[in-house]
């Protein structure tokens, strides 16, 4: 059975700075999302996303006390959706998602997964057009990154 990938905002919007919001279907096909993280992105979002309200909505207003309301609604669609991995990148929300045993990656583990799977041919141009946003690489991650892409 193939998992359902669920997205927060961080990865569309990071993806889409560096023109490569392509790759998260070319990786995993269809992607789930949010309303609220629809918002946050902020601009229409490709054919392959699907958007879905929460199910349980006291669950994500509980979470809501402890990650920004995008997160909370992604990480309350993934307890509701059985076989899910959820794209977050906030080391919080994180936190949060890994302490309600969900399965995790990030934007930077979707472009690992992309040279994993033979869809790219280097990790190394997509993390340098990362770094000229205003999004964090540590460089702990960044070799991280590296060594699991075998670059």
């Amino acid at each position: 059975m193939r998992r359902t990938i669920i997205s927060d905002a961080s990865c569309f919007i990071v993806l889409s700075k560096i023109d490569s919001i392509e790759l998260l279907h070319s990786v995993y096909g269809t992607i789930i999302t949010t309303p609220e993280i629809a918002a946050e992105f902020g601009e229409p979002l490709p054919n392959w996303v699907t958007i879905e309200n929460v199910k349980n909505i006291h669950k994500q207003q509980l979470l809501e006390l402890n990650v920004d309301k995008g997160e909370a609604s992604a990480i309350a669609l993934a307890l509701d959706t059985p076989n899910s991995t959820i794209i977050l990148d906030d080391y919080k929300a994180r936190k949060v998602a890994q302490t309600l045993g969900l399965k995790i990656t990030g934007t930077i583990g979707v472009i690992v997964k992309a040279k994993l799977d033979g869809i790219i041919p280097s990790i190394k141009p997509l993390i340098n057009s990362i770094k000229r946003t205003n999004f964090r690489i540590t460089p702990e991650l960044e070799l991280q990154s590296l060594i699991a892409a075998k670059e």
